[in-house]
């Protein structure tokens, strides 16, 4: 019996394709999908410290304060943010709008612009407050 996958076409890939927005962005959504649950124990891990004791709260809270640390909430409330916005694009989408190439193509710019001015937003009323 002859192999009959031989003659099938190769479904075009990434190498295929110019990189658009939209493909971009739905590639970072799924990305920041998985960021936040690794992100999401990062959030266990603190709550159980402080759960646990002053002592252990106290070092997580040191280790979340380093630049290293620091640098790793800053990713993950962008990821949590991004996910967010992507999130609500497909929403839209769900709705039946948005379908038009150039409504999606400004959707997806909007999701990145918009996740990293959020963002910054929340960054800077933390430390405000923080410093307040």
């Amino acid at each position: 019996m002859a192999n009959v996958t031989q003659n099938r076409p190769l479904s075009p890939h990434l190498q295929i394709y110019k990189p658009i927005p939209t493909m971009v962005m739905s590639i970072v959504h799924r990305i920041t999908g998985g960021a936040l649950y690794f992100g999401t124990v990062l959030v266990a891990w603190w709550l159980i410290a402080a759960a646990t004791g002053q002592g252990y709260f106290d070092l997580v809270n040191w280790i979340m304060g380093t630049i290293i640390g620091r640098i790793v909430l800053l990713g993950y409330t962008w990821a949590l943010l991004h996910h967010m916005i992507g999130g609500l694009r497909h929403f839209v989408w769900d709705l039946g709008h948005g379908f038009d190439p150039a409504v999606s193509t400004k959707m997806a710019k909007f999701t990145l612009i918009a996740s990293i001015c959020l963002t910054a937003l929340v960054w800077i009323i933390g430390i405000a407050i923080r410093l307040g």
